[in-house]
């Protein structure tokens, strides 16, 4: 009999929090992060706050921070996501694990944004998202992107009109959060918490943060992506309000704020729905949940879809019927490797058939002068 693993066993995937119904994000900096039972307390000269791991979504960790071995055993058992950033939030490093158990949003992701046309389509769909009274049939990524540009030059007007916050153009340098004026300093810092939200449900979903459908070629493509969605309904308005409101320090209040605005939870889910019904059809919507699915792993075997994984699929026929079974296991490895090699004629160049003919050299009976093994 095997020793016993010590420790807490590992809560089961089942009894987890979903994500959209997690806390949002909490930022902790110059303190140290422990874990007392199945929450983390979070240490500095003020005290201790306890807070439940399995309730939280993600945890922002920013400078003078330091986490303990048994903190993040407890955040990883717990699915919550542990981000690494920089001052104020304002860069991010990394993170830990994901909520996803299934690739199933991936595959799906990363088929979308593999084909133009429906590169497009999803590009539309988000756009429409945004701006629910545009059309966007039949227009190409250019005019998208021209009709993005003049739709949100008016969101920002529009709030610059409703708060009286002079507005001049959005300006800013990534390097040097400083180097910028009020409202655009407040632009950057609500939209830094919007990035981290939006980065913690796509990670948790299993999708990829750098396959985005409009942005491209960054690791945090699909991110801005899906943060777009928001930005003139959350952090536009937000950050005006602020400035508005001549607030001591503008990165402390975008983050609060944007605290008090998802708080209730509404915001997450919204943002698993808009991800979820970007990338499945209806039919795949109409399924059960994808919170919680099955682990096992599966092998493709092509056309005829998927099958289990850790299982021998030769065709071999079963033992104490009198046949020859050599026959019978060389007969099915034969008929699977022509229909492989079948597949290679479709897709290498008929002027280059060495890779063929070497494949086909092994399968050649000469190459057994007393007959197949």
């Amino acid at each position: 009999m095997g020793r016993r693993i010590p420790g807490v066993k590992p809560p089961p995937l089942t009894s987890l929090v979903r994500v959209q119904d997690r806390l949002t994000f909490l930022y902790a900096e110059h303190c140290v992060v422990n874990r007392a039972d199945n929450a983390v307390t979070i240490t500095d000269a003020r005290g201790t706050v306890h807070v439940p791991a399995a309730a939280l979504s993600v945890l922002m960790l920013g400078p003078g921070s330091n986490i303990t071995y048994a903190a993040i055993c407890l955040l990883a058992e717990s699915r919550s996501t542990c981000i690494w950033v920089g001052e104020r939030g304002v860069r991010y490093y990394c993170h830990g694990a994901s909520l996803a158990r299934s690739t199933r949003l991936l595959e799906a992701q990363a088929k979308l944004v593999s084909s133009e046309r429906t590169r497009v389509k999803v590009a539309r769909r988000m756009y429409a998202m945004r701006f629910p009274n545009e059309t966007t049939d039949g227009l190409t990524m250019q005019q998208l992107l021209g009709k993005e540009g003049t739709r949100v030059r008016r969101a920002y007007e529009r709030e610059s009109q409703r708060t009286g916050v002079p507005w001049s153009g959005r300006s800013y340098k990534v390097s040097d959060f400083d180097d910028a004026d009020e409202v655009n300093r407040a632009l950057s810092a609500v939209n830094t918490a919007l990035y981290g939200v939006v980065h913690a449900v796509i990670v948790a979903l299993g999708c990829s943060p750098g396959l985005g459908f409009i942005h491209a070629r960054n690791e945090r493509s699909f991110v801005y992506d899906i943060a777009d969605l928001y930005k003139a309904d959350i952090t536009i308005p937000l950050a005006f309000d602020l400035v508005a409101a001549q607030v001591a320090d503008v990165s402390v209040a975008a983050r609060r704020g944007m605290r008090d605005r998802m708080k209730d939870g509404r915001f997450l889910r919204r943002c698993v729905e808009d991800i979820r019904s970007l990338l499945l059809s209806a039919d795949e919507l109409d399924e059960e949940s994808l919170d919680v699915q099955d682990i096992t792993t599966q092998v493709w075997a092509g056309a005829s879809g998927y099958r289990d994984a850790g299982r021998n699929h030769s065709p071999e026929m079963p033992l104490g019927d009198g046949a020859d079974h050599s026959n019978g296991v060389m007969t099915g490895y034969v008929d699977n490797d022509m229909e492989f090699v079948a597949g290679i004629d479709t897709v290498v160049d008929q002027a280059d058939v060495s890779i063929r003919n070497e494949y086909l050299g092994v399968m050649d009976e000469s190459a057994f002068p007393e007959g197949r093994p």
